[in-house]
């Protein structure tokens, strides 16, 4: 008789008191994305830069646009750049690229991923090496930070070519 209602009340305790824990595996969940431009006048085999501000879904959710008080040690665990328009655009026209991560005003940038070696036959999507030598546990409490590719073409594009960056994040509690 009483059985029943022990389990949704320890849920709620459990639930409640693990909001660190929550804010862990929203943040983990959802990637911070960004789109970048490549212009049609960008030039062959030459350091060009593109910036976008990185969103993350979970900043929907959240008064201010942060909600990652409760979490640490904060690291890139996936990236990814995929051809948003055209679709069908080659990533093998960039022979390499690095990305950064910063807040809005271009301050506090670390490099989070990077990709020397695409190959002319990589296709619309490729993932990136990480660079996990630095945590970003203050960029993620931004309301928004800034993402900065730097990338070497290999051919030029005929039109301004639009690429998804997609960060995902992986955290801890904070204690």
């Amino acid at each position: 008789m009483i059985k029943k209602p022990v389990f949704p009340l320890l849920a709620a305790i459990l639930f409640l008191g693990s909001c660190a824990m929550l804010q862990s595996v929203v943040k983990s969940t959802f990637p911070y994305t960004a789109t970048m431009v490549i212009p049609a006048s960008a030039k062959v085999d030459e350091p060009q830069t593109a910036l976008s501000i990185g969103n993350s879904y979970d900043q929907d959710f959240t008064k201010d646009g942060n909600n990652a008080g409760k979490i640490s040690e904060v690291r890139i665990v996936s990236a990814k750049l995929e051809s948003k328009d055209p679709s069908d655009y080659n990533i093998g026209n960039i022979s390499s690229l690095r990305v950064y991560m910063g807040k809005s005003d271009g301050s506090d940038e670390v490099m989070v991923a990077i990709r020397k070696d695409i190959v002319p036959t990589s296709g619309n999507s490729i993932t990136l090496d990480l660079d996990n030598s630095h945590f970003l546990d203050e960029l993620v409490r931004q309301p928004s930070v800034r993402i900065r590719m730097v990338y070497r073409l290999r051919k030029a594009a005929a039109t301004d070519v639009s690429l998804k960056v997609s960060l995902g994040i992986g955290s801890y509690p904070a204690n």
